[in-house]
């Protein structure tokens, strides 16, 4: 959760384990417009499980999307995730704001498993409004060194954060502006990226949990590699393309066991730690790995609920020559992130 201002432009930037994505957003109208998306792959191995390896080659390939992007600010949006970002809706005696602020370093102590003295907090009233005697609250920690982190690569770059968010946020943010309809009930939304999954579950608009999985578009190409005897550009343009396969399918219905396992695990969770009731109703998927032929079809099946694409581009308008030399459809899943973020308006 981040504090919102009011730029014309906002530059949302998605480092992510394959590939840097850039989003620039342009405030001014009467929509919110996308100007310019540029995305810059990154060396195998730069960064590991969310780790950077080499923090040059990250910084290098950061700057050089900015410059494809015409990007002249040094100000960007960014977002920090996994494990060490705990999301928990809580309930707490109703108190104005102000008090709110005072208490929560103590509900935190109550709900997070980290130091105290190692997090960043932030909160959202979410009934603030209401008049009963408790009201409804998001918390929100995040370790200190995550952030700290993330700043010392922005640095390399000649960069600053002008907002630094939450992964689920941002997300959200995206999902929000171009599925409106879907913010009813308990929704997943699951992005697959390169080396991690992140599942993210919303309670009729209000992302109540987030969790990771070490299963990525990665894991997939190399099983084709291993158990199948492809190539990595065969294996790459497999997972990358539209048709099924007798290979792939295998690789899919392994994959998509563990993507569900996980999914599950973090429902059976909010089950027993949250007041949010109901079963999940749809599942909607984002990020690279979500073109995988097959996949979604299998997670379908696992969950035994819709599962749907959901598409960054879907209700935002996009200026003249913003996607120049991209493909659409085949980058659209890569830009829910990147488009969260500079949706974000910073003062």
């Amino acid at each position: 959760m981040s504090l919102f201002g009011r730029k014309k432009t906002t530059v949302g930037l998605d480092i992510g384990s394959g590939l840097i994505k850039v989003a620039v957003i342009e405030h001014g109208g009467h929509e919110p417009t996308l100007k310019k998306v540029v995305i810059m792959p990154l060396l195998v191995d730069a960064i590991v499980e969310g780790e950077i390896m080499d923090p040059s080659i990250v910084s290098e390939a950061i700057a050089a999307a900015l410059v494809e992007a015409g990007v002249t600010t040094k100000e960007v949006v960014v977002a920090v995730g996994g494990r060490d970002v705990i999301i928990k809706k809580i309930q707490i005696e109703r108190v104005k704001e102000h008090q709110a602020r005072e208490l929560m370093r103590w509900e935190a102590e109550q709900h997070v498993p980290f130091d105290m003295e190692s997090v960043e907090l932030d909160f959202q009233i979410l009934d603030p409004e209401g008049t009963g005697h408790e009201m409804q609250v998001l918390l929100v920690a995040v370790k200190r060194e995550l952030v700290e982190s993330k700043l010392r690569v922005l640095s390399d770059a000649g960069l600053d954060a002008s907002l630094v968010d939450v992964d689920a946020f941002a997300l959200h943010n995206a999902f929000e502006l171009n599925h409106p309809d879907a913010l009813t009930g308990l929704v997943g939304l699951l992005n697959i990226g390169h080396e991690v999954t992140n599942i993210n579950i919303l309670d009729d608009g209000v992302p109540i949990l987030t969790r990771d999985i070490t299963v990525g578009t990665r894991r997939f190409r190399e099983d084709l590699q291993k158990d199948h005897g492809m190539s990595q550009d065969d294996a790459t343009a497999l997972i990358q393309g539209f048709d099924r396969s007798e290979q792939l399918d295998a690789v899919v219905a392994i994959r998509g066991d563990e993507i569900f396992a996980g999914i599950d695990r973090a429902l059976a969770f909010l089950a027993t730690n949250s007041r949010s009731a109901g079963a999940l109703r749809t599942m909607f998927l984002c990020g690279g790995g979500s073109r995988i032929p097959g996949l979604d079809d299998v997670l379908g099946d696992r969950l035994g609920i819709p599962v749907e694409h959901a598409n960054a581009l879907g209700n935002l308008q996009v200026a003249n020559g913003a996607l120049d030399g991209l493909v659409t459809d085949e980058i659209a899943p890569l830009l829910m992130l990147s488009i969260g973020l500079a949706l974000r308006q910073s003062a």
